[in-house]
């Protein structure tokens, strides 16, 4: 009965479980301000955007323990100081596993989930996946 739990979560397609609310900063935000965006959305990840809102980058709750370890008092600088630029991405249709699996490859517990053309559709993330999963034990 094991077996089939596991065979019915490889074919879950990564886009029934993402969050399609993504928010969003840029590169210039200051990284107090896209603190206070985090918090104030309960969320550990922003999408960074260009001036044309394509994907330039991401940061996360790890990014923001970099730049208050590297400051003296408080974090400084900007989202493009702390920002992860090239951004692994996963497709809508490809499994929960794949995204796990390339979560755990890439040491990173966030995923934007792009869709050709359409670009950025929504993010999944490590909690997502772990929610959905017991939710069908």
């Amino acid at each position: 009965m094991g077996e089939t739990r596991t065979m019915d979560r490889e074919g879950v397609p990564t886009e029934q479980v993402m969050s399609t609310e993504s928010i969003t900063v840029t590169s210039g935000t200051t990284i107090e301000d896209a603190a206070e965006t985090m918090r104030e959305n309960n969320i550990g990840s922003l999408l960074v955007v260009d001036d044309d809102e394509q994907l330039a980058g991401v940061i996360t709750s790890n990014d923001f323990l970099q730049a208050i370890s590297n400051s003296d008092s408080e974090a400084e600088g900007s989202v493009g100081d702390y920002m992860t630029e090239d951004v692994i991405t996963i497709d809508p249709e490809d499994s929960i596993q794949t995204a796990a699996a390339r979560m755990i490859t890439n040491g990173i517990s966030h995923l934007p989930v792009e869709a050709g053309e359409e670009g950025v559709i929504g993010m999944v993330s490590t909690t997502d996946i772990t929610a959905y999963s017991v939710s069908r034990t």
